[in-house]
């Protein structure tokens, strides 16, 4: 199935004019369409790179030292799979964890690539991450991968886990960066890769037909040159075509996507903010999953029809910037699935953004949803997109396993476990574990789950709540566990208005 695209251009942003494009097919109200349980409005929030230990890793606990936010845990509060003492003190890498403040930035990225973090794990010994992930940054920096925040700094994420339901034990499906994270988490799958093999400057980013790196999306305007950074693209299904099929309105929001100018016709995403490295962009074209397919992809970034199409399938297929989320929202349009991608400066990655910029965004948005009158059935995951390369002490379970020379390790030279014949390689996992919290009037309160999920356990409750079936094709959402568990329906969990730049409660 291919896009359909119109032959008129813009001059700038918002002038196209309707008509033009893929023809329209307006959807049913989300609120119509039956779902298998309350919910009938799901946004997915997605920031990057944070693993597990690194923002939750003393949960509860919180230093409170003089001048930082204050966190006081609840009574009863449950006890997470975090940073024990002997961890802390006498950890097997080598420099021991350590606390940053609120001031601390984060200049150096790790390497959190899926060779980097096999060998990481060291065949389950978790006593790498310094030489390994930490070999990205310069001699005297190596040891920022071991660091981690507490409820001082990342008080909001702190603060909604003890309001709502959180996970100690979720993970990326695969071990790998923001790609193949992004993906798997609308499709289960990082096989489909085209070219099957691709490798430029010395990284590999598809093996054996399966996206293992950060390449550009082939069905964007606004990727990087291919001389710069390789363009690839994906075949097969994802959950935007099971979404679509069944007429359920969707759609996915991100920072920066709306093009500042056109030039000969294509898309310039010219937007910018400051960072710690200077101006950067705010759209980043990797970081948007379905661009990557030619189906559910908006090359061109062109604009909605209208605020009562944002959702259904027009010439913009889906795909939007954050904005208009807010205005189909306030039309009483808001989509039945919506996924969120913060502007670069907002997602919490290493070098450019941090936790406190990413507190500000984020609070102002969850401040938002709730106020809206489609709270009561609504639920919002926060959800990683990978670990960033930070150090997490649990191995994750073996449940994919690949077998490539020279690229696997996890389990000895070139492999990563055994797998079976046909199993597609490259998809090394599960991976580290990241963030999880579930915020919604029905998620359970004050609650950590400990069962073990993944990136496709979200892909699994949009299928199971729409009933749109399962994608196939060897996708993870055939095996992932279920999010229900943090969810009690016969319970009313009180909203939660925080302050943006404390993330403490107001009021």
């Amino acid at each position: 199935m291919s896009v359909a695209i119109g032959s008129a251009q813009l001059a700038v942003a918002g002038d196209e004019p309707a008509g033009t494009g893929a023809a329209t097919s307006r959807f049913p109200a989300a609120k119509s369409l039956r779902t298998t349980t309350p919910i009938k409005y799901l946004v997915v929030i997605v920031p990057e790179n944070q693993s597990f230990d690194h923002y939750f890793g003393t949960y509860p606990k919180a230093e409170n030292l003089p001048g930082e936010p204050r966190f006081e845990a609840k009574p009863g509060t449950p006890k997470i799979d975090g940073l024990s003492r002997q961890l802390r003190e006498h950890n097997p890498n080598l420099n021991n964890p350590y606390r940053l403040t609120p001031k601390h930035k984060l200049p150096c990225d790790p390497d959190h690539f899926m060779n980097a973090q096999e060998a990481d794990i060291n065949r389950g010994k978790m006593n790498r991450f310094v030489q390994e992930s930490g070999a990205s940054c310069n001699p005297n920096a190596q040891k920022w991968v071991m660091s981690y925040f507490d409820g001082n700094t990342v008080t909001a994420q702190w603060n909604y886990a003890q309001r709502f339901a959180m996970s100690d034990e979720f993970h990326a499906d695969v071990l790998g960066p923001s790609t193949p994270g992004h993906l798997n988490l609308v499709a289960g799958q990082t096989h489909g890769a085209h070219p099957a093999d691709l490798q430029q400057g010395g990284n590999a980013y598809s093996l054996r037909g399966t996206t293992v790196d950060d390449p550009e999306p082939a069905f964007d305007d606004c990727s990087a040159p291919p001389s710069e950074t390789p363009h690839l693209s994906m075949s097969g299904p994802n959950v935007g075509d099971l979404l679509t099929a069944q007429r359920v309105s969707w759609g996915y929001f991100q920072g920066g996507f709306a093009p500042t100018e056109r030039r000969n016709g294509t898309a310039i995403c010219g937007r910018e903010h400051a960072t710690v490295n200077g101006p950067l962009p705010d759209y980043v074209p990797h970081h948007e999953p379905f661009q990557y397919y030619e189906q559910t992809a908006n090359p061109h970034h062109r604009r909605p029809t209208g605020p009562n199409m944002i959702g259904s399938t027009d010439r913009a297929n889906h795909q939007y910037d954050l904005s208009d989320f807010w205005k189909a929202a306030r039309k009483g349009h808001q989509p039945a699935v919506s996924f969120f991608k913060p502007p670069a400066w907002a997602d919490a990655h290493a070098g450019y953004s941090s936790p406190l910029a990413e507190q500000r965004w984020m609070v102002k948005k969850m401040n938002r949803l709730q106020r809206l009158d489609t709270w009561r059935k609504t639920a919002i995951l926060i959800v990683y997109d990978d670990s960033g390369g930070w150090y997490d002490h649990v191995q994750p379970p073996l449940r994919s396993e690949s077998a490539i020379p020279g690229y696997d390790s996890l389990t000895g030279p070139g492999r990563c476990g055994a797998p079976a014949p046909g199993e597609y390689q490259g998809r090394c996992g599960l991976g580290m574990r990241i963030p999880f919290i579930v915020v919604s009037r029905y998620a359970r309160s004050n609650y950590v789950n400990h069962r073990t999920l993944q990136q496709s356990s979200v892909l699994r409750f949009v299928e199971d709540n729409w009933k749109l079936g399962r994608l196939g094709n060897q996708s993870f959402d055939a095996d992932a566990g279920s999010i229900e568990p943090l969810f009690n329906w016969t319970r009313n969990t009180r909203k939660l208005f925080l302050r943006p730049h404390s993330g403490r409660p107001a009021g």
